[in-house]
């Protein structure tokens, strides 16, 4: 009996989901459906407007790029699937389809955080040091630091990915709205106390370095606004750097709560609710936060608008 349960399991896996099959959660779908719609559209318009506006090649714009079709691939990889299997009803997933699950959801976590990073260390060059910023922080030193967040990202997932996909499991239901390694340690059939110790290690890497950092950055950028003399230039970076350290507060503090706890102080349901804000909350405000409420951004807007209009005008 003992040597069946060590057994590794390559059946489907049972994702319990989210959503109870009721009229509430019926409801919480369209919600959630919405928030996707908001965030594909957000960051679709953000990488188009980059990519096009040869005004937005700059250091800080390539990198709100990567992090903007990160959001679109990270939010994919959760809301399609938790829709189609609550309205089909169908709750099963393939051992392969989980696995692979895992590396995205893993590797786009990774990868948002240090390119959160690095555009923490943009916004510090430019505004404490902004006569030596064309030497930091150029469009080169940009795409190199955007890669190497990708394969950071990436190659952390590896890692992560084959050792929880290796594991023994005892049973097949997975208490969550995707495959996610906490939720996959609990049906672990072994003792992975030595795995959640390299998880602690990895997880003080990639979240509390490169919070510790953003904090930094801002800080610093906090004191030279403290003296500026317009009082109009204060409220307007004061107003911007909360809002962006509150969506990053939210995205790391969900991620350390959810990577860095002991697997014996994780419930589902509160695994659940720490979910949606880096998997869905972070990549819908992300576009808004960061770039839709920026007045580069606004009048490429406009310019693509006003030049669609003047075409349909003529045409007509």
């Amino acid at each position: 009996m003992r040597e069946e349960k060590n057994q590794t399991f390559v059946g489907d896996f049972i994702l319990q989901g989210l959503l109870d099959p009721d009229q509430y959660g019926l409801l919480f779908l369209s919600l959630i459906l919405i928030m996707y719609t908001v965030a594909i559209m957000g960051n679709t318009v953000l990488v188009l407007l980059i990519h096009f506006d040869i005004q937005l090649h700059t250091p800080m714009y390539v990198l709100l790029k990567h992090l903007s079709f990160m959001d679109i691939l990270n939010i994919s990889n959760t809301v399609p699937m938790m829709a189609f299997n609550y309205i089909s009803g169908r709750k099963s997933i393939t051992f392969a389809g989980c696995g692979f699950q895992i590396f995205l959801c893993v590797s786009f976590v990774g990868t948002e955080c240090l390119i959160l990073t690095a555009m923490s260390y943009d916004r510090y060059v430019a505004i404490c040091h902004p006569l030596r910023y064309p030497i930091l922080m150029n469009n080169r030193i940009s795409v190199l630091m955007a890669g190497g967040c990708w394969f950071g990202g990436i190659i952390n997932s590896i890692i992560q990915t084959t050792y929880v996909m290796l594991l023994p499991y005892c049973g097949n239901s997975i208490e969550h709205f995707i495959c996610e390694v906490e939720a996959m340690l609990r049906i672990s059939c072994v003792d992975t106390s030595k795995y959640e110790e390299n998880v602690f290690v990895s997880s003080a890497f990639f979240f509390l370095l490169p919070f510790s950092i953003i904090l930094v950055s801002y800080g610093q950028i906090l004191r030279i606004v403290l003296h500026m003399k317009s009082m109009e230039a204060q409220k307007k970076a004061f107003s911007t750097c909360s809002s962006h350290l509150a969506v990053v507060a939210m995205f790391y503090g969900s991620c350390i709560f959810t990577y860095m706890r002991p697997k014996s102080y994780h419930t589902p349901s509160q695994d659940k609710v720490i979910g949606i804000s880096y998997t869905i909350l972070a990549p819908m405000l992300n576009p808004v936060i960061y770039s839709l409420r920026n007045k580069d951004v606004l009048c490429a807007l406009k310019k693509v608008f006003g030049k669609a209009l003047s075409h349909r005008i003529e045409n007509f």
